[in-house]
């Protein structure tokens, strides 16, 4: 079977934010936070080329500061897919990462993981992660997005509410059994296929996105195949400034 060429990482990256404005800029070690997101992503052994997508000239500075590869975007896309999208036009690649700007502590295994199924089957059309829930909280928390995928390891659905539901489990006694119920949470990267990517920001937002607010689920309900690859590694976003707190002091302990 003949190999597709690896995948472009495109890392979206905007200055505003409600909660935390100018965050990729924000200092980690002394460096802006876009860097150690660039630095982990490069390290993908699936990834052959890195970019950053951003609508702000000073991330574009600090990406060009560091030797980093940026593409200026316009500044009124809704999600960072459409931005993506918008920089898939300009370039040659057939696999695409979506990897988020405020995730420094990336392991670039898990680009490794959600990429290789698609250089593997040219019939996946977009790929993505989930990680074992281990804490009882997490399944019961709407923020935490679950997913359930059938035996070929496609997904079958996104939801913020417990799924699948454990109709004979207590809460306690599923607490209890969580080392033997096998139950995912979804972890936000994704590839995707060149042509999939353009297309995607022109598809119409379906009911159950509208209703779960959840964009995968517009790939779902439109028939698109979406494999799920489990991954034993976690990350840290930041959100928060409590949150750049928190990943500075994991990343001094980690000697990163």
């Amino acid at each position: 079977m003949k190999q597709l060429p690896l995948a472009t990482a495109i890392i979206p990256a905007r200055y505003a934010s409600t909660r935390f404005p100018g965050k990729p800029l924000a200092l980690i070690k002394g460096l802006p936070m876009i860097q150690h997101v660039y630095h982990q992503v490069s390290k993908a052994k699936t990834v052959e080329r890195v970019i950053v997508a951003t609508d702000d000239e000073r991330i574009a500075a600090a990406v060009d500061g560091f030797a980093g590869e940026v593409m200026l975007t316009r500044a009124d896309h809704p999600t960072g897919t459409d931005r993506l999208a918008e920089v898939a036009e300009r370039i040659d690649a057939e696999l695409i990462v979506n990897v988020q700007g405020d995730e420094p502590l990336i392991d670039p295994r898990m680009i490794d993981q959600a990429v290789q199924p698609l250089i593997d089957n040219p019939q996946l059309q977009m790929g993505t992660l989930a990680g074992r829930i281990d804490q009882i909280e997490d399944f019961y928390n709407p923020n935490v997005v679950k997913v359930v995928k059938d035996s070929a390891g496609l997904a079958l659905y996104f939801s913020r509410a417990p799924i699948p539901w454990p109709r004979d489990l207590s809460r306690a006694e599923l607490a209890e059994a969580l080392d033997r119920v096998v139950l995912y949470r979804h972890v936000g990267l994704y590839v995707y296929r060149r042509e999939l990517l353009l297309n995607y920001p022109k598809m119409p937002v379906t009911p159950l996105e509208a209703l779960e607010n959840l964009e995968q689920l517009r790939a779902l309900e439109s028939g698109i195949k979406l494999y799920v690859s489990e991954t034993e590694f976690s990350s840290h976003g930041v959100d928060t400034p409590e949150d750049l707190e928190r990943v500075s002091r994991l990343m001094s302990e980690e000697k990163l």
